[in-house]
Parts: C-alpha cells; sequence; structure tokens
C-alpha cells in the first residue's frame, strides 16, 4: 500500500510520495522488495499520490520481482486501498504499508501461517492498534485504547487467504470517515484463525522526518564495507571502519571518514572533509572542503559548500548549501528537540535533531539553523540569515 499522502514527513513529501524517501542511500520501497527476494515473485503497488514518481522509479521489474500497479484516486482508506487489488490476488498473499521498513526474516516468519498479523512489542500502545490474543491467536484490534490492554501492536504488515476480500464488502465507513483495514480482519477473525507473530528482527516506521534518521543509524549498523573499484580514492584520504563508496566518487586527500557511512555514485568529497557515524549521502553529490557531516541523510545531487556543518539532519535532493551553513542540533537546555508538524509541535524524543530540508532548497552563506526547523522545497535564504522556525515559499 503506497498511495497515502504523507503530511507528518512535510516537507520533504511535498514533492514525492513516502515510499521514495531514502535510508542507507536506497528509498523505503526499494529496500522492501529487496527483503522480499527468494519469498515472492509478484508485487502488487497500490498508488494514489504523486503515482507517477513510483511507476517510473520501480519500472515493471525490479530485482526479479515483477510489478503490477493499481491505482487508489480516493483517499478513502486502508481497507478501500486493499480491495483495489483484489482482481490480482489468487490464493495467500503478503500484505504491508508502502512506507515502513521490515525484515525479510520477519516476512518469512509470517508465511509460515494462512493468516497472521505482525506485531511489536511498544512502550506507547495507546497510539496503536493494540492486539488482543490468546497465546499467538488473534482475537480483535481495539484502536488507541486509554486504558491498558496489551503492549502489543499491530504494525502494518499481514499475510492472508483471499478470504480477506469478501470481508472487505462488509464493513463501515470509520468515525474518521475512512474504510478502515482493521475493521475487515476484525470480522475475518470471526470465521478464520489469525495468529499473531511478534517482530523478531526489526520494524523501522516512518512516521516523521526524524524517523528517517532513527532508521538510517540502525540499517547502517548493517552496512559492510564496500568500496568500488571505480571509485577515486586520493592519497591522503583515511575510509575507516564500514564504509560503502559508490562507482565515480572521487575522495580527495585530507578526507577523513568513520564508518558506518554510505556514499553514493559520482560524487566529490573533500579536500579535508569530515563524515563520521551515520552519515549517508546520495549520488552526484558535491561535500566540499572542511565540511562536516554526522548522522544526517543528504539527498541526491545536493551540495553542502565549503565550511559548513550537517548533524542529525535530513536533506532532500537538488539542495544547494552555501558556504559556512551551519544546523545546529543541540538545545542549550539539554531537553529533547520538538519540531513542528502540522498545527502541532511533537517532541521527536532526540536530544540531537538538526534541520529538515526539502528539495530544491538554498541556503545563503552563512545562514544558522535552530535545532529541528524545516525549510520548505525551493525556499532560500540570505546571506547570515538565523532560520528560527519553519520556513516555506
Amino acid at each position: 500500500m503506497a498511495a497515502g499522502r504523507s503530511t507528518r514527513t512535510y516537507p520533504l513529501t511535498l514533492t514525492r510520495p513516502k515510499p521514495l524517501l531514502r535510508v542507507v542511500n536506497q528509498t523505503v520501497i526499494e529496500h522492501n522488495l529487496r527483503e522480499l527476494r527468494g519469498l515472492v515473485d509478484e508485487a502488487i503497488v497500490v498508488v494514489g499520490y504523486k503515482a507517477e514518481m513510483i511507476r517510473e522509479f520501480l519500472g515493471e521489474e525490479h530485482g526479479g520481482i515483477r510489478i503490477k500497479y493499481v491505482l487508489q484516486e480516493d483517499a478513502s482508506g486502508t481497507a478501500s486501498a486493499v480491495g483495489k487489488a483484489r482482481e490480482h490476488v489468487r490464493g495467500r498473499f503478503l500484505l504491508m504499508y508502502g512506507d515502513d521498513l521490515y525484515s525479510g526474516r520477519d516476512f518469512g516468519r509470517l508465511m509460515e501461517h494462512e493468516n497472521a498479523i505482525l506485531a511489536q512489542r511498544v512502550a506507547n500502545p495507546s497510539d496503536f492498534g493494540v492486539l488482543r490474543t490468546e497465546g499467538d491467536r488473534f482475537l480483535e484490534v481495539i484502536e488507541k485504547p486509554q486504558d491498558f490492554i496489551s503492549d502489543l501492536v499491530s504494525i502494518g504488515c499481514f499475510v492472508f487467504s483471499d478470504k480477506i476480500f469478501p470481508v472487505l464488502d462488509d464493513i463501515e465507513l470509520s468515525r474518521r470517515g475512512e474504510y478502515e483495514f482493521t475493521d475487515a480482519y476484525n470480522l475475518l477473525s470471526k470465521t478464520e484463525d489469525i495468529r499473531v507473530v511478534a517482530v523478531d528482527d526489526y520494524w523501522l516506521p516512518v512516521t516523521y522526518p526524524w524517523s528517517l534518521l532513527q532508521a538510517n543509524a540502525y540499517l547502517s549498523g548493517r552496512i559492510k564495507r564496500s568500496v568500488s573499484p571505480e571509485a577515486a580514492i586520493e592519497e591522503g584520504a583515511t575510509l575507516k571502519g564500514e564504509v560503502v563508496v559508490g562507482a565515480g566518487t572521487v575522495i580527495k586527500a585530507g578526507v577523513y571518514i568513520e564508518g558506518p557511512v554510505v556514499i553514493g555514485r559520482d560524487c566529490v568529497i573533500g579536500p579535508n572533509a569530515y563524515l563520521r557515524a551515520g552519515a549517508s549521502v546520495g549520488n552526484n553529490c558535491h561535500i566540499g572542503q572542511a565540511v562536516e557531516i554526522k548522522n544526517s541523510i543528504i539527498g541526491d545531487n545536493t551540495n553542502v559548500a565549503h565550511l559548513s556543518y550537517v548533524g542529525d539532519s535530513v536533506l532532500g535532493e537538488k539542495v544547494n548549501l552555501g558556504a559556512g551553513t551551519i544546523t545546529a542540533n543541540l538545545r542549550h537546555d539539554g531537553k529533547t528537540v520538538k519540531s513542528q508538524v502540522g498545527e502541532q509541535v511533537p517532541d521527536s524524543g532526540l536530544l540531537k535533531l538538526g534541520a529538515v530540508i526539502g528539495d530544491g532548497a538554498k541556503t545563503g552563506v552563512h545562514t544558522s539553523f535552530y535545532p529541528g526547523v524545516k525549510l520548505g522545497p525551493g525556499t532560500t535564504t540570505l546571506p547570515g540569515d538565523i532560520v528560527k522556525r519553519d520556513l516555506s515559499n
């Protein structure tokens, strides 16, 4: 299911659907397709918001998996999205949200059952659909209960037989005015045995822009050193630990890289740049003289000019940071960083959080960002600007 328009990940999803956001230099949807290799032959992608971007990116085949697309034109809910795939499915199938990251190991465990729900134990179950169970048998899901029922929650990944489809015809509009898929598997449990499988490897939800940093840090810890023979590493550059460097990339003298770090294709890094753990640099990027990047995601075709610092930040594609741009990532009072999302200002829960910068944004020289602020797509700053709150065109 990849049709939704995610507003909580603005400004990144103003210009692209959430499944095309990147973690360790790979889109979320690519990650899940990679984890499905050897388990499925075909994937049906339900698209809606910016559907053509997903079609053009994936094509008709990806990593040996055939891709079909179905269109959900209206935002009528998750049950409606599942129903769009009905005519393409026969027998048992795996179903997942297209904007969270899952593990192939957990997919395999889920597929041992005829009907099953992947679940995670969480510290804040009242924010989720909580599963009521009897042993590993599913009884019902209760959305965001105020009273404690269980800490086991549904995380948007399932295996079902095609018996789920007739059930979709019987559900009614929820109070939110949508057809909710939770109602469908609540109904199916009345006639079919549904098992609950707890996550054994990982589930990495992408709820807010900073969720990408958390997922990136986790998956960076799994990379293995790989330097393309078509990359050029100049004398005097240091690559320490697990570092990935793509073909055509030039690492200039004086660059110091402490893995885990991922650098894409056709980049120019340095001279004298410092890339620290968790840095993920896209393709065709320029990281200039004396730039420091730490635990950040840098999109394709982005330029971070000399004497800049990017810490705990997410930069979109075709961003240009003028010389001396600084992303402050730590509050002086030592409190966790809050960041505005729509009309709300949620607490990220992170002691360190820098800037989130949309596609095509540009900063003037010596621009400074307060922790947790955002710059919308195509937005510019003037030389010497101090960005204290979210900006957009």
